[in-house]
C-alpha cells in the first residue's frame, strides 16, 4: 500500500520573525509537503516562504484564519493529498508532536486528532483570559459531542482525507476552531485529542485584543447555538 501523502498547512499574517524557524521546525519533525497561506501579510512573510523552498499561496488582503486555512484545504483537495496538518507560522506549535498526531490518524483512531496543551497535565501556561474561554469552548462541546474535550480552541490538529473534502467545501470564517468540531461531529467524524507542547506567542503580536475576545466568545457561543439547532447534520462522505 502506498504511504499517504501528507500536507502541512502554515497560515501566516505577518510571520516574518518566526515563519523561517517554524518551517525548519516541521522538516526536523516529518517527511511532508508544506504550503504556507499569507493572509494578505504586509512585511517579509512571503519572501520568507519563498526562499525556503515551501509553495506559496497568497490571498490579497487580510481575510482571517478562517480563509486562510480553507485556502489551504482547497490546495490539499485539489492536489490529492490524504492527511493536512495545521501549524501555526508563529511559532506557538511544537512541530516535534507532529508524528503524535499522525499516529492516531494512522491507527484509525479518529478523523481529526486534536493536539491539546492541557491533556495529560500539558503544563501550558497561557493568559489566564484565553485559559478561561478555551475552558469555557471545551466545556460546551464535551456536553455538545458527548466526549470529553480539554482544548477546544487549538490550531493544532491533523485531518484525513473526508475531512479534508469537508472544511475544503464548507469551513466556519473569523475564528473557525471550536465551530470546526462541532462541524466534523455532525458530519459523523471522530475527533481525538493527543497531549501535545506549545508555547507561548513568540514574535509579532496575537490578533485577538481583550474586546475582540469578548467578540469571540459571543460569536462563537451563537454560531456553536444556530449550528446545532439547525436540526440536520451534513452527511458523511
Amino acid at each position: 500500500m502506498a504511504e499517504p501523502r501528507l500536507l502541512v498547512v502554515i497560515p501566516a499574517h505577518n510571520e516574518a520573525g518566526s515563519l523561517e524557524h517554524v518551517i525548519a521546525e516541521v522538516r526536523a519533525a516529518v517527511e511532508a509537503a508544506i504550503v504556507v497561506v499569507d493572509d494578505g501579510s504586509t512585511d517579509a512573510t512571503p519572501d520568507i516562504a519563498l526562499g525556503a523552498g515551501v509553495e506559496l499561496l497568497r490571498l490579497p488582503f487580510n481575510l482571517g484564519i478562517g480563509s486562510t486555512m480553507q485556502t489551504g484545504f482547497q490546495f490539499a483537495s485539489r492536489e490529492g493529498y490524504d492527511i493536512a496538518v495545521q501549524v501555526d507560522g508563529d511559532g506557538q506549535h511544537d512541530a516535534g508532536c507532529i508524528p503524535a498526531l499522525l499516529d492516531a490518524i494512522a491507527r484509525g483512531d479518529c478523523d481529526m486528532a486534536l493536539g491539546s496543551r492541557y491533556l495529560d497535565s500539558a503544563g501550558y501556561d497561557g493568559p489566564a483570559g484565553r485559559r478561561w474561554g478555551t475552558a469555557l469552548f471545551s466545556r460546551i462541546l464535551s456536553l455538545m459531542l458527548g466526549q470529553k474535550l480539554t482544548d477546544a480552541t487549538s490550531g493544532f490538529r491533523v485531518i484525513n482525507r473526508p475531512l479534508i473534502e469537508q472544511f475544503a467545501r464548507d469551513y466556519p470564517r473569523d475564528y473557525p476552531e471550536v465551530e470546526a468540531l462541532l462541524a466534523a461531529h455532525m458530519a459523523r467524524r471522530r475527533i481525538r485529542e493527543v497531549p501535545v507542547n506549545m508555547r507561548r506567542r513568540g514574535d509579532g503580536r496575537s490578533s485577538i485584543g481583550s474586546f475582540r475576545s469578548v467578540y469571540y466568545m459571543v460569536k462563537v457561543l451563537l454560531a456553536l447555538l444556530v449550528t446545532a439547532t439547525r436540526g440536520k447534520a451534513p452527511q458523511a462522505d
